[in-house]
């Protein structure tokens, strides 16, 4: 009596696999690797760039509002138009400082011009230069001791002020015409918020 043998099972392995296969697997694995690297490596470096991107830009912020003085260079476009400060070209030794606070906001300008520039910059606010007072220091005391600005050297000084209604900027003007090719322009635009 012979019984009914249980059936053995085929080898886990199988029959081996052909060549061209196993290169398919292999192609299909890199390619899944290549496809995960991708989704997780350009997004971290694209963090990482951002991180140092805005931490620098930080640290530039940081640096322009904690200025306590005149900083050498031109004032942003956009504080030009909103103080109505049109700096001519060409203008040399070129300075800004910016203070705000709830009552009055300020940008205190200086530069260097010719002539022609002198009379675009006048114009450009709404005076002209016949509009100067002789020996008018309009820039007060106190914005002399904030910009270290010093009005008593050689001369002749000439100034205005220049009277908005809000929300415009009123302009006080002082120009030093010592030599008339290379007036010196100062100027405080003060806005209220």
């Amino acid at each position: 009596m012979t019984g009914d043998l249980p059936h053995q099972s085929r080898s886990p392995e199988g029959p081996a696999r052909p060549a061209g296969e196993r290169r398919r697997v292999i192609r299909r694995r890199a390619l899944t690797l290549l496809i995960i690297v991708l989704l997780i490596g350009i997004p971290a470096g694209y963090l990482v760039i951002s991180a140092n991107q805005s931490r620098d830009s930080g640290r530039d912020k940081e640096e322009k509002y904690s200025a306590t003085g005149l900083t050498t260079g031109w004032p942003s476009k956009l504080q030009r138009r909103l103080y109505q400060v049109p700096v001519p070209h060409p203008a040399a030794k070129v300075a800004y400082y910016e203070t705000n606070n709830w009552k009055t906001s300020r940008l205190y300008v200086q530069f260097e011009t010719n002539g022609a520039g002198l009379d675009a910059f006048l114009a450009g606010v709404g005076v002209h230069r016949g509009d100067l007072e002789r020996d008018g220091i309009t820039i007060s005391a106190r914005d002399q001791r904030i910009t270290g600005w010093d009005f008593s050297g050689s001369g002749p000084w000439q100034g205005l002020v220049h009277e908005q209604e809000n929300p415009a900027p009123t302009h006080d003007i002082v120009v030093n015409t010592a030599d008339p090719d290379r007036p010196m322009v100062y100027v405080v635009s003060r806005t209220v918020p």
